[in-house]
């Protein structure tokens, strides 16, 4: 049995492309590209499933067409519209390179402010103007929203997914 603690969240299926079953897919990390995996894990009715992929190519930097085994025509496809993708936390773990792939991987980081302490969890990127802002949720249930710059990060720590920021004075 897969349990939550045993995965990591990569992204969302969005909506059957074509007619052949394929499924486009949103993602915050394209470890399934870096590393050798044959499978994602689905979030279906509160269980984890693993599903073997056939195929997939790229659509852009945050997209793809996936296409899983045993999903052969839209009908299929559309099951999994809206559904949770998740990666084996254990293949995540290994992956040793040095290259964060875009902005969206950091979606489900812890953020901690040297001077501040716990700030909360990257829940989402907002790459719509030239600035990057990241939407963290406090404990509290408010949202901030902290601009996304290389010059504020002092440390990743990519296993426990946590990210130690310095902000300049009055930025909070």
């Amino acid at each position: 049995m897969i349990r939550k603690e045993d995965v990591v969240r990569i992204g969302t299926f969005n909506k059957p492309h074509g007619v052949k079953g394929e499924l486009s897919f949103t993602f915050t990390d394209d470890i399934f590209d870096r590393v050798n995996c044959d499978y994602f894990i689905c979030l279906l009715d509160g269980i984890f499933v693993p599903f073997f992929l056939e195929e997939y190519r790229f659509r852009s930097e945050t997209t793809a067409l996936v296409k899983l085994e045993r999903v052969d025509n839209a009908e299929q496809a559309r099951k999994f519209t809206n559904v949770e993708v998740y990666f084996p936390k254990s293949l995540v773990d290994e992956d040793e390179s040095e290259v964060i792939p875009t902005w969206n991987y950091f979606v489900g980081f812890q953020v901690n402010d040297i001077h501040a302490g716990f700030l909360g969890e990257i829940v989402a990127v907002d790459d719509s103007t030239m600035n990057v802002l990241f939407a963290i949720e406090r404990d509290n249930g408010e949202e901030i929203l902290l601009p996304a710059h290389e010059e504020f990060m002092v440390k990743i720590e990519k296993k426990k997914r946590i990210l130690t920021v310095e902000l300049p004075e009055g930025l909070l």
